[in-house]
């Protein structure tokens, strides 16, 4: 487990696949994903067959929040993936499916823990995220925790009837490092 103040990051169990698939049944939670339909319980337990042949470090984590001293509500999943060793450089991704759980600062305080984890444990170098054009709170968030722009693909993603642009952001160790020397400094 990796906790932090409000969250905690644990090994995804195949009891939490259920909630995976209510989730990803809901349009508006699918529309900051890759995934454009939802899936069903037997194409979860496929994946999840697949997760768990991953290394430890590749499989992807479930998201708990504190409701209480010692309980926990399972909320969404994040990680890494395309993890390059050889470069040290690695996609993260994160998905909240609760939604009453939006737009709390969660999703940066996870950010801020994979972050940790993969420049301190992990040893990565570089850690890239791809934004929709059209999610500006998820901008926000890796804004926020010193993502800086890279560039633009593009009209790379086609979703209801439309091209979108994504953007590319990235972190790098030195700039984490700057970062978590000093905290509470917004990056510029």
């Amino acid at each position: 487990m990796i906790y932090g103040e409000r969250v905690g990051l644990r090994p995804i169990e195949r009891e939490d696949l259920p909630r995976f698939v209510r989730w990803f049944a809901d349009p508006e939670v699918r529309a900051g994903l890759l995934m454009h339909l939802g899936m069903s319980l037997a194409m979860e337990e496929r994946w999840f067959e697949g997760v768990l042949q991953r290394p430890a470090d590749e499989q992807p984590l479930a998201i708990d929040v504190r409701t209480g001293r010692d309980q926990w509500e399972h909320i969404g999943s994040a990680g890494f993936q395309s993890i390059d060793w050889r470069n040290r450089s690695a996609e993260v991704g994160i998905a909240i499916g609760e939604k009453r759980y939006w737009n709390q600062g969660l999703g940066t305080e996870v950010m801020r823990l994979l972050l940790g984890h993969a420049f301190d444990f992990l040893n990565l170098r570089r850690v890239f995220v791809r934004v929709f054009e059209d999610n500006p709170r998820a901008q926000r968030a890796y804004e926020k925790v010193g993502f800086v722009l890279e560039g633009r693909l593009r009209q790379a993603e086609f979703r209801r009837g439309t091209y979108r642009d994504v953007r590319l952001y990235s972190l790098l160790q030195e700039e984490w490092a700057k970062r978590d020397a000093n905290p509470d400094r917004e990056p510029r």
